[in-house]
């Protein structure tokens, strides 16, 4: 949900801002109604030759997990340049081949988008310049074993992951995102 032209910001936050409306209801009587704005972030699927690479993530307010790379976004920063940013800091690396796979709203009450980015054939040009809440170590994986562990209790990225389980129902659009990810 995006905020609304006459919603008003209540309050002002690190990570949340919360904005508030009067709403008419259909009865004809109104309600304050409520929503969170946050920066959008980024989720890159990145491969190196036939693999993708997944972040081995630790991070002081979470369990350790597995995921993509990817974070906020910048002000003013663009999801592509977000998602270039993210993935050299998190692991040096680079690519000349991006897509936008898809734009993912997660919470009707929050307006937020993740953008998930594929970056093929990512290359190493310097080291990672982590921030210091974060430890990550990178494997990578065949596509099989990407699918297995985007489904596991391990990975952090639910919209992710019910997209994955998803395309496994339909094997052809399995194919079509292999496809994406590997292009022949």
């Amino acid at each position: 949900m995006k905020v609304p032209a006459q919603a008003k910001k209540v309050f002002t936050g690190m990570i949340f801002d919360v904005y508030q409306w009067e709403q008419k209801l259909f009865d004809g009587s109104t309600a304050t109604f409520e929503v969170l704005k946050r920066p959008d972030t980024t989720q890159v699927i990145a491969t190196e030759g036939d693999k993708i690479l997944v972040s081995n993530e630790s991070q002081p307010t979470k369990i350790d997990f597995i995921g993509l790379f990817g974070g906020r976004l910048e002000p003013n920063e663009t999801p592509d340049e977000g998602a270039g940013r993210e993935l050299l800091e998190e692991t040096g690396m680079t690519s000349d081949s991006w897509e936008l796979l898809k734009v993912f709203s997660p919470v009707h009450k929050i307006d937020w988008d993740i953008h998930l980015f594929v970056a093929r054939n990512c290359m190493k040009i310097k080291e990672p310049l982590l921030e210091p809440g974060e430890k990550i170590e990178i494997t990578r994986v065949s596509f099989d074993d990407f699918l297995d562990i985007v489904v596991s209790e391990r990975f952090f990225g639910r919209e992710i992951a019910e997209e994955v389980l998803r395309m496994k129902l339909d094997t052809e659009r399995l194919r079509a995102f292999k496809e994406k990810i590997f292009p022949s």
